[in-house]
């Protein structure tokens, strides 16, 4: 089974500046952008700053979530994934690289402003604040950057996650089940997930790269998602085989797999269970 999940809210952070007219972003909101950038700036051939990306999903989608793996209908052992897909425009990339999954620790505002508003807008999350609102009093990260849990702490390394890319598609497509257990058992709250250039990556001057993905502002069909994937097929033993003869798996038999009842589309939030089918690829005849 396969089930989907979207944000219910994200934007990127930059801890640089304009090189035009000094303006800083490590202030501004970026939080309706259709585009989250994790990328690294160079300039006169030396790193200047980086961004970083926010994603939260929690709100009812999770909470409902929650609720299924509790009463059994998503099994105990399901597997998540993070899933981020890549706009048009990545460009300047090393041809290897790894990215980082890390929890955040602290709660956070996604904000109203765009990369291109003149003045800039600093309502919500940004590289200094985790939020800022209007008329209001801003609210700094204990780390700037967006607090992740540090090691040692109540949260293991193991609910950190990466993905390395070796001149490949940008897609990011990384595991994250222990971080999303962490959550639904709650043994941490849940504020997100910050993407970012993993270690000494993101501000070497080796590692290069402008990644860009959408956002869940955005008009495609492409906004980030948990994606929850788990086996709740019934074995075949007893009775359950029916009167089918069963397949030989020892790879040594031509057996011939199809997908049963497969739709060329899906509803958002669908639960989609995909059926396979079996049978040996010749059949065997026998004329008296």
């Amino acid at each position: 089974m396969h089930h989907f999940i979207f944000p219910n809210q994200d934007t990127w952070i930059s801890s640089g500046s304009s090189k035009i007219d000094g303006t800083s972003f490590k202030d501004q909101n970026f939080g309706r952008d259709q585009i989250l950038e994790v990328k690294k700036e160079f300039f006169n051939l030396s790193f200047d700053h980086q961004t970083r990306a926010l994603v939260q999903f929690s709100g009812d989608e999770f909470t409902e979530l929650s609720k299924s793996v509790a009463d059994g209908t998503i099994t105990s052992d399901a597997k998540y994934y993070l899933r981020l897909y890549e706009a048009e425009g990545n460009a300047e990339m090393t041809e290897e690289y790894t990215l980082a999954i890390q929890p955040i620790s602290q709660s956070w505002t996604e904000g109203t402003g765009k990369f291109g508003d003149k003045p800039k807008n600093t309502n919500g999350c940004s590289f200094d604040n985790r939020s800022n609102p209007i008329g209001g009093t801003a609210v700094p990260w204990a780390n700037a950057g967006g607090t992740v849990y540090q090691v040692p702490s109540s949260v293991t390394p193991l609910s950190s996650s990466t993905q390395t890319f070796s001149n490949q598609s940008p897609d990011v497509n990384v595991e994250v089940t222990d971080m999303v257990n962490m959550w639904i058992t709650g043994q941490e709250e849940n504020y997100g997930m910050l993407v970012r250039f993993n270690g000494t990556q993101e501000t070497d001057e080796t590692t290069f790269g402008h990644l860009k993905f959408f956002s869940r502002n955005t008009h495609t069909i492409f906004s980030p998602r948990l994606e929850v994937r788990w086996d709740d097929h019934v074995a075949c033993s007893g009775s359950n085989t029916g009167s089918l003869t069963q397949l030989t798996s020892s790879g040594l038999a031509d057996n011939f797999l199809y997908m049963k009842g497969l739709r060329e589309s899906y509803k958002v939030g669908e639960r989609v269970k995909f059926r396979v089918g079996a049978r040996k690829r010749y059949i065997q005849k026998t004329f008296s």
